[in-house]
């Protein structure tokens, strides 16, 4: 699908055409920059190569100076690849939030925030001494029998344990675009998407 790589900026919320309040993402969508086009003639398939964000030059290695110089950009902090672009793009050329059409539906993906380890209750949602569904019956958020007997004497792989949470690969599906605004490259979908503030997501159409 195509898209664009963007920044979370934060949440707000805007009223609909039926005075309903409406929770809202606002996200920095590009411009991103072609960094390199694959053909089926040398990649096998065809897709876009975008770059989002200039990157410190501290932080940059001589092969992703080369990389950029082809395209005739500075090196980009985020690169990802986008298949089912319409039109056709070559290198340098940018691509703007205006790819975008207010009313459409997108899904997004990023990073979850990271909360550490955490216990069953919050990781997995048991219920807790309150619901007793796990066996425990003095202590609060404690997990319970985990199901080990004789046999099988071992702990099934995948039983729902305490262990870190977050941090992982999220994606949101069919997304409302309420507002695009291009003269600050500014995306307003409806609803809460993965990652902290100024995080970057994956915009797909």
């Amino acid at each position: 699908m195509s898209g664009l790589i963007g920044k979370k900026i934060g949440m707000t919320s805007i009223y609909d055409e039926n005075g309903k309040n409406i929770p809202c993402t606002v996200i920095q969508a590009g411009p991103c920059i072609v960094t390199q086009v694959r053909t089926e003639e040398v990649d096998g398939y065809k897709a876009l190569q975008l770059g989002f964000d200039d990157k410190a030059e501290k932080s940059t290695i001589k092969a992703e100076i080369g990389h950029a110089k082809k395209a005739g950009t500075s090196v980009k902090t985020k690169v990802a690849e986008f298949q089912g672009f319409e039109e056709s793009y070559k290198l340098g050329d940018a691509i703007t939030v205006e790819h975008f059409i207010e009313g459409e539906f997108v899904d997004i993906a990023g990073i979850s925030k990271g909360k550490g380890f955490q216990g069953v209750v919050k990781r997995h949602g048991f219920g807790g001494v309150g619901q007793a569904t796990h066996g425990q019956h003095n202590r609060l958020r404690a997990p319970g029998s985990i199901g080990a007997a004789s046999y099988p004497a071992r702990v099934f792989k995948g039983m729902k344990m305490a262990g870190r949470m977050g941090g992982e690969k999220v994606k949101v599906e069919n997304l409302r675009v309420y507002k695009v605004v291009p003269e600050k490259n500014l995306l307003v979908v409806k609803g809460c998407i993965p990652g902290h503030k100024n995080s970057y997501v994956i915009i797909e159409k």
